[in-house]
């Protein structure tokens, strides 16, 4: 929901990308786990502070020098963090008890206290410091909506500490995914005396940060700094499980530089995408890694006040079926990423009742079909009343985003006679703003999930969603949607239906957007180098795992 984080995955596909290379800085046979490992970035950090706008490279920052209650193990389960156990939640799942760990430390020696929790957690809805993340507050926790409208002042949010060991949480309602908001950034301590003490400088460079996580940040100068590392928590709870002392990172924000590292053996990873993971695929240090990231077309259907040729439905479902995804898939990205043949990603949230995938039970929609592409595109001529329809595409100025342009062009434009296509890329702050403000025809998007729940995806495309820029407004789909937020709340298996009913309303009824594929991370990965934990939400990474072979 962040649009900091959002948008620029949005708008700016050669980035996708977060993690590049480590490794040891020679070919000699000695320890490697003494040595630092060796990352890039490809751009930088931005900041440390958790109430703050964040990025993704902010984000996986963040995920190593700070711990929340929960934190996420190496399949992608909640486990406790600093908590003490998993919570304690009353009858109408809107009452949270969580016990703190005696043994969670800030790297300054002292206790991680759940008035650490309770004073991040006010900052994060507090009008004067909160980020656009405050939105998962406002959803989720009594009075949060209120105080950040300055309504309420902030000691009468819905979370007190009885003592330094106890937290008590009150919702607004039954929020089905409220333990995975527990493991993301935003609902992360913060030691109220060290933060005041900072002020403004808190959280934008090492020496002004205090630490609660797997490592501490060392040589980050703020965020114009190419170099940071990451050093090993003496005072984290779990540094037994920590087998890597540093972490050194770079910034390289060229693809390119990161394969010419790799390839001359200064680093160990390097991320691939296009050409380049094409030209790698078949060699056994290439891999692929999971990834919840959809991207799709958005279809706007009012600009300037005037309907968009879009607002026609059938011009939207002849767009959907006119385009091969499995030639985008193979042919341009060839990075392992697949088709979309859905809003919701495969491998991301499961039936509750059955264990079946989402897209299982909700199934394929909008297939590639250039017949009926063809039957729907002269329905549509005949309801516009025109032969030629001129639709512009938005989106940045990165090479890979300009040639799956060049691709989309060649299939609306050769599988539909009369429709022509005019591409429009510009930085992606200025692509950004574009969309926001709804001066488009179509526009290139992609969603990452911040939390384990089908509403992350499905509540996009509500009627009054500040994310909804394409003017589609569906009773039937808000009806749905927001029944898995209020009557369905605490009911799994009429949620879980709620929710596939409203993909099935979204995309078969509507062609609201057309899916296009879902992200896979390809890298070349030195062997020796494991544990990299790559997360389907939340932060991109974890380096906590991170083990180093001495062979």
């Amino acid at each position: 929901m962040h649009f900091t984080k959002k948008g620029w995955i949005a708008l700016s596909l050669t980035g996708l990308v977060l993690l590049a290379a480590c490794g040891n800085d020679s070919g000699e046979t000695k320890d490697k786990a003494s040595e630092p490992v060796k990352f890039l970035e490809t751009g930088e950090l931005l900041t440390l502070n958790t109430t703050a706008e964040e990025d993704f490279v902010s984000f996986t920052a963040q995920n190593q020098v700070f711990e929340g209650l929960y934190t996420l193990d190496k399949k992608d389960n909640f486990v406790p963090g600093v908590a003490a156990s998993m919570p304690e939640i009353n009858a109408d799942q809107t009452e949270y008890t969580i016990k703190l760990r005696k043994d969670a430390k800030w790297s300054d020696g002292s206790q991680v206290t759940a008035d650490d929790f309770v004073y991040a957690w006010r900052r994060a809805v507090d009008p004067k410091t909160a980020p656009s993340y405050a939105a998962l507050f406002k959803d989720s926790i009594k009075n949060a909506t209120e105080i950040h409208e300055g309504k309420l002042p902030v000691s009468e949010l819905g979370v007190v500490a009885p003592d330094a060991e106890t937290l008590k949480i009150t919702l607004k309602k039954p929020v089905p995914y409220f333990i995975s908001l527990l493991s993301f950034e935003t609902f992360f301590p913060q030691k109220q005396a060290f933060v005041e003490k900072q002020g403004d400088k808190y959280g934008t460079d090492a020496k002004h940060t205090l630490y609660n996580g797997p490592f501490v940040m060392q040589n980050w100068d703020g965020n114009t700094s190419k170099n940071w590392t990451y050093a090993k928590n003496p005072e984290y709870w779990d540094k037994k499980n920590v087998d890597v002392d540093k972490i050194s990172v770079q910034v390289a924000k060229d693809i390119n530089a990161g394969v010419n590292l790799y390839n001359t053996k200064e680093a160990d990873r390097a991320p691939l995408s296009g050409d380049f993971a094409k030209q790698y695929k078949d060699r056994a240090d290439f891999l692929t890694e999971k990834d919840a990231l959809v991207s799709y077309l958005r279809f706007n259907q009012n600009r300037d006040g005037k309907a968009t040729p879009l607002a026609n439905n059938a011009l939207r479902h002849a767009l959907n079926l006119a385009v091969d995804k499995e030639a985008l898939t193979s042919e341009i990205l060839g990075d392992g990423s697949f088709p979309a043949n859905g809003l919701l990603p495969k491998d991301f949230v499961q039936n509750p009742k059955t264990g079946a995938d989402f897209r299982t039970d909700s199934g394929d929609h909008l297939l590639y079909n250039k017949t009926e592409a063809s039957k729907y595109l002269a329905q549509a001529k005949k309801e516009l009343g025109t032969n030629t329809i001129t639709l512009e595409l938005l989106g940045d100025d990165q090479d890979t985003t300009k040639t799956i342009f060049a691709f989309l062009k060649n299939q609306f434009e050769t599988n539909l006679p009369g429709v022509k296509i005019n591409i429009k890329t510009m930085p992606a702050k200025s692509a950004t703003e574009l969309t926001r403000s709804s001066d488009y025809d179509m526009s290139l998007a992609a969603w990452m999930p911040d939390f384990k729940d089908p509403w992350t995806y499905s509540s996009l495309f509500l009627s009054d969603y500040y994310n909804n820029s394409m003017h589609y407004n569906s009773p039937k789909y808000d009806q749905l949607v927001k029944s898995t937020d209020t009557t369905l709340a605490t009911d799994p298996s009429a949620r879980w239906n709620a929710f596939v009913a409203s993909e099935k309303v979204l995309l078969d009824d509507d062609a609201a957007i057309l899916p296009l594929y879902q992200h896979q991370v390809a890298v070349l990965q030195n062997p020796d180098i494991t544990g990299v934990q790559k997360h389907t939400f939340g932060s991109p990474y974890s380096y906590k795992f991170i083990q180093v072979s001495k062979n």
